[in-house]
């Protein structure tokens, strides 16, 4: 069984108070991004458990990746076989876009298709909400209003269909746990929920991402790029989650001969650049 995990955004990012449980209670919209892995699952004819990788190198012990934290969930609630996982990464790391967190959920939905689990829609989002925030949003993948840890969602009427989104990760490494550490929790002076309802033309200057002031402080190169989406005429632009990507939304397909994106090209010593229209 071979399925294409793809990756996300964020829409706003308002962190709003430190939980007792040492996690921050927070309200992002996530947007499905069609930026994708490849993840291939095949029984274990062999009996033996393999999990191997291509594209992208993954750092990290094999056994914390969330592809295989996801297999041995279901197997100790389940008598299902070893597999043979293959993972082909196109998603960057540790770049905001959720692709760990996209592996993970497919995998668990994949085991409950190859071994006919039965495990319902909701059942699916538990098991996600034990990898990790971001994982039950996969479940769902598609615009949803995630609160709480960011494991919590609602229904959002967001569509940002015929847009053409623009997405740079340099070679910037943004530590999650840091980023949390450098933001000052608040409660927003703009409702994301409103926001999110205004036209894509007045999202500039109320639809945040706390992340991105300390950060941009931290890394002035990404608050660069994110002013380069804007001259080349992105009529929104963020970071992503806690970055390191940033993102440009257009009306149309932009240029990539303006100077804007030659500057980019030339000036980041590797990066990947990635248009869709969505």
């Amino acid at each position: 069984m071979i399925r294409f995990p793809n990756c996300k955004i964020n829409l706003g990012l308002n962190i709003l108070s430190r939980r007792s449980d040492g996690y921050h209670d927070l309200e992002t919209v996530i947007y499905p991004v069609p930026l994708f892995d490849a993840l291939e699952i095949i029984p274990a004819v062999d009996g033996v458990f393999q999990f191997r990788s291509s594209g992208l190198n993954i750092p990290g012990e094999i056994e914390n990746n969330l592809c295989v934290r996801a297999f041995h969930l279901l197997k100790a609630d389940f008598k299902i076989p070893e597999v043979k996982i293959h993972l082909h990464k196109v998603v960057p790391m540790g770049s905001g876009l959720g692709g760990g967190s996209s592996d993970g959920a497919f995998t668990l939905t994949m085991l409950n298709d190859l071994f006919s689990l039965g495990l319902s829609h909701g059942q699916l989002k538990d098991y996600a909400r034990m990898l990790g925030s971001d994982c039950a949003f996969f479940i769902d993948n598609h615009p949803r209003f995630a609160f709480e840890k960011g494991d919590r969602s609602e229904q959002v009427a967001t569509d940002l269909s015929g847009s053409y989104l623009f997405i740079i990760t340099p070679d910037v490494h943004v530590a999650t746990a840091e980023a949390y550490q450098m933001v000052v929790p608040q409660i927003p002076e703009f409702s994301l929920k409103e926001v999110i309802r205004y036209p894509l033309e007045e999202w500039k200057d109320v639809l945040i991402n706390d992340f991105e002031k300390p950060v941009f402080e931290k890394f002035p190169e990404l608050g660069r790029i994110k002013q380069e989406l804007y001259s080349a005429g992105a009529i929104y632009a963020s970071l992503t989650g806690s970055g390191s990507a940033i993102y440009g939304i257009f009306k149309e397909q932009p240029d990539l001969t303006l100077s804007p994106f030659r500057y980019l090209a030339t000036s980041l010593p590797r990066y990947l650049h990635f248009g869709a229209i969505l």
